[in-house]
């Protein structure tokens, strides 16, 4: 992504939701799948470019509790393979996939059977993966299945897109210091309005981005 300019950044970080409501909105995407799917586990993981990482960002089901966080080399495993082809990828026997990175699987202390996983592309640049594993027992791969992974996968990147702006953002405010202080106040101030004025606000601040 490209570097924003910090007076965006500011109004950008000040107006959207925070990081902590776009990781809930992952978490119930991560969530939804699982349960459509009848999975065991499914999980959102970022891209990250700056470390060459994949790193856990949602995660719902077997070792949800310790996986957010968690990081391992994009290179590996079929996660790692998604992220650079950009392809989707469905196993149905993980035994049998020399893919499969059963040591990192391992050290998450639940290994799966079978597993689905797309990219979350936006702006047709891979931002992470979708992974949805050991669905329900029994149940074949459909076209209709890779399709609901999709519309997941899609929705997902629209809030992986939107952490990632907001994380940017914020650096961006840290290392300039207090020189957009005043322009956050005043978004502060305006997005706090009730109604109509803040209607107005938000208005008055998509014209400002807009001209900049």
């Amino acid at each position: 992504m490209n570097q924003p300019d910090p007076l965006i950044a500011a109004v950008s970080a000040t107006v959207a939701d925070s990081d902590s409501g776009h990781r809930d909105l992952l978490q119930s995407v991560v969530a939804t799948a699982r349960a459509i799917f009848g999975a065991q586990a499914s999980s959102i993981l970022l891209l990250d470019q700056s470390t060459g990482e994949l790193v856990f960002e949602a995660s719902s089901g077997r070792g949800e509790n310790s996986l957010v966080g968690t990081r391992f080399p994009a290179g590996q495993g079929i996660a790692g393979w998604v992220a650079v082809s950009g392809e989707p990828m469905v196993v149905d026997d993980l035994s049998q996939e020399t893919l499969f990175a059963r040591d990192i699987a391992e050290s998450t202390q639940y290994v799966p059977r079978t597993l689905m996983a797309a990219p979350l592309l936006h702006d047709e640049v891979v931002l992470g993966v979708l992974e949805v594993l050991d669905r329900a027992e029994g149940r074949p791969t459909t076209l209709d299945d890779m399709d609901l992974l999709a519309m997941f996968a899609s929705q997902a990147a629209v809030s992986l897109a939107l952490v990632q702006r907001n994380r940017l953002a914020q650096a961006v405010l840290r290392e300039r210091g207090t020189e957009f202080d005043e322009v956050i106040r005043l978004v502060n101030a305006l997005t706090q309005r009730m109604g109509p004025r803040r209607d107005a606000g938000l208005q008055l601040i998509a014209v400002l981005a807009e001209l900049l």
